[in-house]
């Protein structure tokens, strides 16, 4: 199922499952306090997620038993689309595509020596490097900022210390099921479903930041940075979600297409290695990284003010947003 996060006619945040080939949401708060049930389990997707496979299965009963009450589902066009899991409990975003991880050091030595011809030719005559071994020893990531997750339809809004802004095409799981030393074979039962992903980045500030060995920071963290969407999705539905068909589009325009085959380390992988003597919780999101050729620098194309932004991916959907500057 598809599960997604919107605000109704009060403005109030409901739960909802996407049905009507995407163009209808059924409102799972409003069905539970229509029959009188426990509405704790439906009263945000945290609560439906700590609910785990049961609350899963709540909700296709309530599906199935309301679904033909017209006034229980609303058209998508017709309310606004929070991200599905306003709120994270943790927010971690990998490295697993290679062709990524050996581009994105070109890329960025072609943004620091912008304006120098020469140096520019002599970074392009250079064979691509191999990927470093690190990346097939372990899954590296990092945490980021979980208090500034926008969604679907949301406007990206520039930093005033950035004049380079990018995107990325990526996509990421929700866990469920709090545990530590996550076993790699059982990980799939952790796993509650699957999102787009737009980690926006402020490439310019990025640059200055990594030499110091820390980071992302404010090359990733402003607000509106963090953008997923537009729902969750289960597994049942993703099938194989290693062979995922994925692009993205800036202003209609094609910019990068990829797929999520190649990953260094599967999601199931990545949760065991986290979660070693560390506790996961439910709620948590943990993006895959961008997808090879999957953002503007690899490519040395970046976005413009008042660029709208579509990433796809296959099974899930479509992310859409805009960028405007400040000043």
């Amino acid at each position: 199922m598809k599960l997604a996060t919107f605000r109704n006619g009060s403005g109030e945040e409901h739960i909802a499952l996407v049905h009507d080939d995407d163009r209808l949401l059924f409102d799972l708060t409003a069905a539970s306090l229509r029959v009188g049930a426990d509405i704790g389990t439906f009263s945000s997707m945290l609560s439906l997620i700590d609910a785990g496979q049961q609350g899963l299965e709540r909700a296709a009963r309530l599906f199935a038993d309301r679904s033909k009450e017209e006034d229980l589902s609303v058209p998508l066009e017709a309310v606004g689309l929070e991200a599905p899991l306003p709120l994270p409990r943790q927010m971690r975003d990998g490295m697993s595509f290679p062709l990524h991880i050996r581009q994105s050091p070109v890329g960025m030595r072609r943004l620091m020596a912008s304006g120098d011809p020469a140096l520019l030719a002599a970074i392009d005559a250079e064979p691509l490097a191999e990927l470093p071994a690190v990346y097939r020893e372990l899954p590296i990531y990092y945490i980021t900022n979980r208090m500034i997750v926008r969604g679907p339809g949301s406007t990206v809004v520039w930093p005033r210390y950035s004049r380079v802004m990018d995107y990325e095409l990526e996509f990421g799981i929700v866990t469920m099921n709090t545990a530590a030393n996550i076993k790699a074979e059982k990980a799939h039962e952790h796993i509650f479903g699957f999102t787009i992903f737009n980690d926006f980045s402020a490439r310019d500030q990025q640059a200055r930041e990594m030499p110091g060995w820390l980071g992302p920071a404010k090359g990733k963290s402003f607000d509106g940075a963090n953008v997923m969407g537009p729902w969750i999705v289960t597994p049942d539905e993703i099938g194989d979600p290693y062979s995922l068909k994925a692009e993205a589009r800036v202003n209609g325009e094609l910019w990068s297409s990829g797929t999520t085959e190649g990953m260094l380390f599967s999601f199931e992988e990545i949760l065991a290695h986290m979660s070693q003597d560390e506790t996961v919780f439910a709620g948590e999101f943990v993006g895959s990284g961008t997808i090879g050729n999957g953002c503007g620098l690899e490519h040395g194309r970046y976005l413009s003010d008042g660029d709208t932004i579509e990433l796809e991916f296959e099974k899930i959907g479509v992310l859409k947003n805009k960028v405007v500057r400040q000043d």
